[in-house]
C-alpha cells in the first residue's frame, strides 16, 4: 500500500509529467492552472446559491408572481442542463485557455447585466448568460485535474476540489442574507463582478493550453436531440419542483414526452458517432462498471441531497420560524466542516481507496436522513444543527470518493466526457430530487389541510414525508458503496 506524506498544498497539485524530459517549471505551472480554476469555479457556485435566499426579495421588489420569478431559477437549470452535455465536446475541439476565458468572460457579461437590471425580462438574460459560463467550469476544472494529476494523488487534489463544492454552497445562504438585510439584492452581483473579473483576467495570463485540441466537426442533430432531451426532462421535473399549480398538467406532460424522446435520440445518435470518434458526448466510459456505479450513486446522492436542502429552510422558516438569515447561518458550521474534511478524507482516499471512505460515508448520511424523521414542530435547533452536521460529514466520505474512483476508471481520452456525464446526470438527478420531494410535501400538506389541521402542522406533516422518503432513498447508496473499486494508480 502506498503511503501518502502530502502536507504541502503545493505537493497535492504536483501533475503527472507528461514525459520523462518534462522541464520542472511545468510543476509550478500546473499547480497554478488548477488554483486558478479552483478560484474560479468556487465564484460561480457561489453565485449560484446566493440567489436561493434572494428570491422572496426579488419578487417583491421586481413585482412578479412566484410562478414568473422561479424562471430565475428554473432559467438557470434549463441554460445548465443544455450545455453541460456540450463541454465534453467543448473541452476536446477549443483550447483550454480560450475555453476558460470564454467561460469567464460569460459569467463577468451576466453578473454585471444582473447587478444594472432594470426589470425581470432583463435579470432573467443575465441569469441564462451567467449559467452558460457556470456550466463549463466545473467540467473543465476536473478533465484538468484528472489529465495533469498523477493517479495517486488525486484524491488529496479532489479533496480540494470537495472544498470548493462544499463551502461555496454553505456560505452562500449566509451572505446573502447579510447583504439583503444590508445593501439589497443588486450588491449580491456587485460584490461578485470584481472578483469574476480578478479571476478573468489571472486566467487569462496563467491558465496554458492542455493537451492538443482536437478538429472534429460538432455534430449539429446531436446538439438538437441533447437540448430538447436534457432541457424538456429539467423543465418539466424544475416545474412539477416548484409546486406553483400555475403550470398546466398538460404542459408538463408534453415537456417530459420531448425530454424522452429527444433523450432516445441523442443517445441513438452517440452510438452511431462514436464508432468515428465523432460523438457529441461519448457514452463508451460507461464501459467502465466503476464510473457507471459511481453515476448512479451520485445521481442518488445529489436527488436526495438537493431534495433536502430545498425542503429543509421550509421547515426552518416556516415551521420553526427562523428567519432567513438565521437559517443561513445555522446551516454555516456544517458545510464548512464538509470544506475542511476534503483534504483530509482526499488524503485518506490516495492512502485507503474508494470503498474503505464510501461504505461509513453512505451510512452516516442515511443516519442523518433518518434523524429527520424525529423532527416536529417544536423541535430544538440543536437537533437540526446535529443533522446537518452529520450529513456534512457523510458526504464529505462520499463525494471525493465517487468523483475520484469514477473519472479514474475511463480511459484518459474520455476524461472530458466522464466529467460532463457527471455535471449533466447531476442536474436531472437534482432537478428530479427536488421534484419528488416537494411533491410529496405539497400533497401531504394539502391532506391535512383538507383535514382542518393548522397551516404550521400542514408544513410539518408534509416536511416529514418528505424526509422519509428522502431517507429511504438514501439507503439504496449503502449497498452501492460496497461495489465502487478504486482505479490502479499505475
Amino acid at each position: 500500500m502506498q503511503r501518502n506524506t502530502v502536507t504541502d498544498p503545493s505537493d497535492i497539485l504536483t501533475p503527472a509529467a507528461s514525459s520523462p524530459d518534462a522541464p520542472a517549471q511545468l510543476t509550478a505551472r500546473d499547480r497554478r492552472v488548477i488554483a486558478v480554476l479552483l478560484v474560479s469555479t468556487f465564484v460561480v457556485i457561489l453565485n449560484e446559491t446566493i440567489m436561493s435566499v434572494a428570491l422572496p426579495v426579488l419578487l417583491t421588489d421586481l413585482n412578479v408572481e412566484a410562478s414568473v420569478g422561479q424562471w430565475l431559477t428554473a432559467g438557470f437549470l434549463l441554460t445548465m442542463s443544455v450545455i453541460i452535455p456540450i463541454t465534453g465536446f467543448l473541452i476536446r475541439r477549443v483550447p483550454t485557455r480560450l475555453l476558460y476565458g470564454i467561460a469567464m468572460a460569460l459569467f463577468s457579461a451576466g453578473t454585471l447585466i444582473a447587478a444594472l437590471a432594470p426589470g425581470f425580462p432583463i435579470l432573467l438574460a443575465a441569469r441564462v448568460v451567467q449559467a452558460g459560463g457556470t456550466a463549463i467550469m466545473l467540467p473543465l476544472l476536473m478533465t484538468t485535474v484528472m489529465t495533469l494529476v498523477p493517479p495517486a494523488r488525486r484524491g488529496a487534489v479532489m479533496g480540494n476540489i470537495s472544498i470548493v463544492i462544499a463551502v461555496a454552497p454553505a456560505i452562500g445562504p449566509t451572505v446573502s442574507g447579510l447583504v439583503l438585510d444590508l445593501l439589497g439584492w443588486r450588491f449580491m452581483f456587485w460584490l461578485v463582478l470584481p472578483i469574476a473579473l480578478i479571476a478573468l483576467g489571472l486566467g487569462r495570463r496563467q491558465i496554458v493550453d492542455i493537451g492538443e485540441p482536437g478538429h472534429t466537426p460538432i455534430d449539429v442533430p446531436s446538439v438538437v436531440f441533447s437540448a430538447l432531451g436534457f432541457g424538456g426532462l429539467v423543465y418539466g421535473l424544475s416545474t412539477i419542483g416548484q409546486s406553483s399549480g400555475s403550470t398546466p398538467p398538460v404542459l408538463v406532460w408534453v415537456s417530459f414526452a420531448v425530454g424522452v424522446l429527444g433523450l432516445v435520440a441523442f443517445v441513438g445518435r452517440q452510438f452511431v458517432l462514436q464508432r468515428t470518434d465523432r460523438a457529441l458526448l461519448d457514452l463508451r466510459t460507461f464501459r467502465a462498471r466503476t464510473f457507471t456505479m459511481a453515476t448512479a450513486m451520485m445521481m442518488l446522492m445529489m436527488a436526495t441531497l438537493l431534495g433536502t436542502i430545498v425542503v429543509l429552510p421550509i421547515y426552518m422558516q416556516n415551521v420553526l420560524m427562523l428567519t432567513p438569515l438565521s437559517t443561513g447561518l445555522l446551516l454555516l458550521p456544517g458545510g464548512l466542516l464538509m470544506g475542511l474534511l476534503g483534504p483530509v478524507v482526499g488524503r485518506l482516499y490516495d492512502r485507503f481507496g474508494a470503498r474503505a471512505l464510501l461504505v461509513p460515508g453512505t451510512v452516516a448520511t442515511s443516519a442523518a436522513l433518518w434523524s429527520t424523521t424525529l423532527f416536529s414542530t417544536d423541535s430544538p435547533i440543536v437537533l437540526v444543527l446535529g443533522f446537518h452536521l452529520l450529513l456534512s460529514v457523510g458526504l464529505a466520505f462520499v463525494f471525493t470518493p465517487l468523483f475520484t474512483a469514477g473519472l479514474g476508471a475511463v480511459a484518459p481520452h474520455l476524461y472530458s466526457y466522464g466529467s460532463a456525464i457527471f455535471g449533466t446526470t447531476q442536474q436531472l438527478a437534482g432537478a428530479a430530487g427536488v421534484a419528488l420531494l416537494v411533491s410529496v410535501l405539497s400533497v401531504r400538506s394539502a391532506e391535512l389541510a383538507a383535514g382542518g389541521s393548522p397551516v404550521v402542522e400542514q408544513t410539518a406533516g408534509g416536511v416529514h414525508i418528505a424526509f422519509v422518503v428522502a431517507a429511504c432513498l438514501s439507503l439504496i447508496t449503502i449497498p452501492g458503496a460496497f461495489f465502487i473499486r478504486s482505479p490502479a494508480t499505475g
